[in-house]
C-alpha cells in the first residue's frame, strides 16, 4: 500500500496534534494533575490514533478497489482494520 504524501497530510497533522495532547498527558502527570483531567486528555489522545489508523487503512482499502497496485490483500487489510478494534 503506497500512502499518497497530499492524501496523508491531514493524517499528518492529526498525528502532530496527538503527539502534542500525549506531552500534555506526561506532563499533567509529572505535575500531579487531576486524574478527570489526565484521563479526558488521554482520551482525547487514543481518538486521534484511532482517526489517524482508520483514515490510513481506510486509504489502503481504496487504492484496493479502485485497482492501484498494493501488496496487501483483503485478508491483510482486514487484520489491520481489527487491529485499532
Amino acid at each position: 500500500m503506497e500512502l499518497h504524501a497530499e492524501e496523508m497530510k491531514p493524517v499528518i497533522n492529526r498525528l502532530k496534534r496527538a503527539q502534542g495532547q500525549l506531552s500534555a498527558v506526561i506532563r499533567m502527570m509529572e505535575e500531579g494533575s487531576e486524574c478527570k483531567d489526565v484521563v479526558t486528555q488521554l482520551s482525547a489522545v487514543s481518538k486521534a490514533l484511532d482517526r489517524a489508523g482508520f483514515v490510513i487503512i481506510a486509504n489502503g482499502m481504496e487504492q484496493c478497489l479502485t485497482g492501484e497496485n498494493s501488496a496487501l490483500d483483503r485478508k491483510d487489510l482486514e487484520k489491520l482494520f481489527l487491529s485499532l478494534a
